[in-house]
Parts: structure tokens; sequence; C-alpha cells
């Protein structure tokens, strides 16, 4: 699956959209970065390039890529450090937004984190209680395609875009 959905990260037409709403997660390829971090050491984000180089070809190609992060205030560490790494991928052209938790309170959300491709394809991220990543569910279901762009434009009104976003 892993393959399959780096491919859907390249290939969709015209739009991705990525909701997430954990304070934390724990990806492989994350956490020696954010140790790094946390360990006051510098990190170049030279691991981040390939999506930037990817970011860029979308934009030349006339495609939107979106992310809202749903996020606890104060933040949490991951997303202290996530805010700390963004600057790269939204100089790339990733619309990179944060919305307040207490902001969303009455929007009907879908039980995962997503990604919405070209609104005919959902991934569903799957984590558990740690932040590690340990699934991936894909719908082609109308109602839930319809789920996600609603909730997905619900939180949207409220997202502050990156370089406004003061954490707290």
């Amino acid at each position: 699956m892993d393959e399959d959905f780096d491919r859907l990260l390249r290939e969709f037409e015209r739009e991705s959209i990525h909701l997430e709403t954990r304070d934390t997660y724990g990806t492989a390829v994350e956490i020696p970065h954010m140790a790094k971090w946390a360990g006051g050491e510098p990190d170049d984000l030279e691991w981040l390039q390939g999506w930037c180089t990817t970011l860029r070809e979308h934009v030349k190609a006339g495609k939107s890529v979106c992310r809202a992060r749903i996020v606890s205030e104060p933040l949490s560490d991951y997303q202290r450090w996530s805010h700390s790494i963004a600057h790269p991928m939204v100089d790339a052209g990733e619309d990179i937004r944060w919305v307040p938790r207490r902001f969303v309170s009455s929007i009907a959300l879908p039980g995962n984190d997503f990604y919405l491709f070209d609104d005919r394809l959902v991934v569903f991220l799957i984590y558990a209680g740690n932040g590690r990543a340990t699934d991936k569910a894909t719908s082609t279901d109308p109602d839930d395609i319809r789920l996600c762009r609603s909730a997905f434009e619900a939180v949207w009104k409220f997202a502050i875009p990156h370089r406004d976003y003061k954490p707290l």
C-alpha cells in the first residue's frame, strides 16, 4: 500500500486535500528528525527535499495541495516541531493551515485523518495511540467522499495560514 500511496501523492489530477486531527504522530521518517530538534541539534531538512520537489511540480502543473492541521493549544511537542519545519513545504507550494481545536467542536469529522484525491478517492490513515501509523484504508464510496469534503471545507473556514499562525 505504501508504494500505491506514494504514487497517489505524485499522480493525482488536480487536487489533494489532507486533514490531520492528532496532536502527536510518530512516523519512522520523522522520529529521528524530531529527536534532533528536541535535543537542540540543527537539521538541514534535506530529508524533505523530495516532497518539496514534488510540490513544486504539482504547482507548475496547476494542481492544488492543501493540508489542515487541527491542533490543541498549547501545541504538543510534535506540533511545535512540525510547525518549525513546515516553511520549505509552504515555500514549495503546499497550503498548510492550522486550526485551533476549540474552533471545530461543532464540526462533524471523520474518525481518522485522511487524504482526498480529486474528489474521487479517500485514503484514511489509521494510527495507534502512540501516533505510529498502522494502516491505510481506501474508499470511493460517495458518502465517504462527501463527508471528507464537507469536513475539510468546514475546518478550512477556521484555518490560519502557516505564515500567520503563531503557536501557543
